[in-house]
């Protein structure tokens, strides 16, 4: 058996047309399974989208746009994907924003209010849509992006942190409702990775020299290197692990 076949699996990934969140689906479809690309986008979703079904095989991925904070988009994003390829096997909640940067004694309600709706309650949306079906069958993989964020203060980011904290302990509660019905929740949490979304943290040579000098690998992330640990999440080779947070950081938290 090859634990890290995905064939004849469905896979849903929020915020999925670009980063790691494109990653994941890329890798995911490499590794045989069905996805589903979305995020508010629909031309991106569709790059994305002919980019998988060129590589892999017409039908391979279909696009779904939505908005992570309108409920009735994440329900319609569900029970497409459903109908198109009849269950949905694997969800990653990797779609996230963080409208502000600084101390928290500055962030509006607003801001804050959209930080924990957008990276908590819209995870929850999501996962409460799908995870009655896996239930049903007995088989199922969530998988939740969190940040090693979550595992730290921030004088700059502390809200965006306080969100990625909630997410760990979102899968920590899930798996146990949902471990008897064989449908695990899990989180990955990538330290500075390469993408559109952390621009502010390595765009700028010195800014990216200070964050990754003394960290043991010396380097800033790529997305491929998150999606590994998404695949094995979603794959047999992880049957066993359930509430867990795979960290994803180039040794950052272990100095």
């Amino acid at each position: 058996m090859n634990l890290f076949d995905l064939t004849g699996k469905t896979a849903i990934v929020t915020g999925s047309s670009r980063g790691i969140g494109r990653a994941i689906a890329e890798q995911l479809a490499e590794h045989g399974a069905q996805v589903v690309i979305s995020s508010r986008k629909a031309e991106a979703c569709e790059k994305v989208v002919t980019h998988i079904n060129q590589t892999y095989g017409e039908g391979r991925a279909i696009a779904v746009p939505a908005n992570i904070s309108s409920k009735a988009d994440l329900q319609n994003l569900a029970d497409t994907a459903s109908r198109a390829f009849g269950k949905v096997d694997i969800l990653v909640c990797n779609a996230a924003s963080n409208p502000y940067y600084g101390p928290m004694s500055g962030i509006s309600d607003d801001q804050f209010r959209k930080i924990l709706e957008n990276n908590v309650i819209a995870n929850h949306w999501m996962i409460s849509m799908v995870a009655p079906q896996m239930m049903e069958r007995r088989d199922g993989s969530v998988i939740l992006i969190s940040s090693i964020g979550g595992l730290k203060g921030s004088p700059i980011i502390g809200a965006y942190n306080i969100s990625k904290a909630a997410d760990f302990q979102l899968a920590r509660n899930l798996a146990v409702e949902f471990g008897p019905y064989n449908v695990r929740v899990n989180c990955i949490a990538p330290g500075l990775v390469q993408t559109d979304f952390a621009r502010a943290l390595w765009e700028n040579p010195d800014t990216l020299r200070a964050a990754t000098a003394d960290k043991p690998l010396r380097r800033i992330g790529q997305p491929d290197e998150i999606a590994g640990a998404a695949v094995f999440l979603a794959a047999q080779a992880s049957s066993f692990m359930t509430g867990q947070t795979i960290v994803v950081d180039g040794g950052a938290t272990i100095i």
